[in-house]
């Protein structure tokens, strides 16, 4: 048990260290966006790169958080079933949810994303707008990315739960524990 909670703890570390260096993506986002219109409004000009810019890092950032919105239980949910619920059954619907839900949702997400990735890698695909950025590839990138990050998290809400269901909630972090009520 002590190698699993040792698991769950690396994989939310991972995920909440991804989730604070891509939120800063967020201040990036807002600028470049502000530039954008200050370019166009006031100078009668813009760069298509700069469009790109603002856009892909909005890709970038929420397919890699994903992750980290699951870690912090910021997806969605039945919240007036799953609130009030003891901590027990709050571990057995994530692990089942996890098992019918997130793990086909991940492979299905592997499967079909993957070679539209690979694809853009092998043509180094660029923006489609004249004048746009290149490396568009990278950000496509960002879909194996998600899928990853999620089913980390997912494999880290499994043995959350499995710890919790065997009696050993000790073992769980602080931070990843249940709240009561909440």
């Amino acid at each position: 048990m002590g190698i699993l909670a040792l698991l769950v703890r690396a994989i939310c570390r991972l995920n909440q260290a991804i989730g604070y260096v891509l939120s800063w993506f967020t201040l990036g986002i807002v600028l470049v966006c502000f530039t954008v219109v200050v370019l166009r409004y006031f100078f009668a000009t813009g760069f298509v790169w700069m469009q790109d810019l603002f856009v892909w890092m909005n890709g970038v950032m929420f397919m890699g958080i994903a992750g980290y919105a699951l870690l912090n239980n910021q997806h969605v949910r039945v919240d007036i079933f799953y609130r009030p619920a003891s901590i027990q059954r709050k571990a057995l619907v994530d692990l089942i949810g996890c098992v019918i839900f997130i793990a086909p949702f991940v492979t299905t997400v592997v499967v079909y994303g993957l070679p539209y990735v690979q694809r853009s890698w092998r043509l180094l695909e660029a923006s489609a707008n004249t004048g746009g950025m290149p490396g568009l590839f990278l950000v496509k990138s960002f879909i194996i990315v998600f899928a990853v990050v999620v089913g980390l998290q997912a494999i880290a809400m499994v043995g959350r739960s499995i710890l919790i269901l065997s009696k050993r909630e000790e073992l769980v972090p602080d931070y990843y524990r249940y709240k009561v009520g909440g």
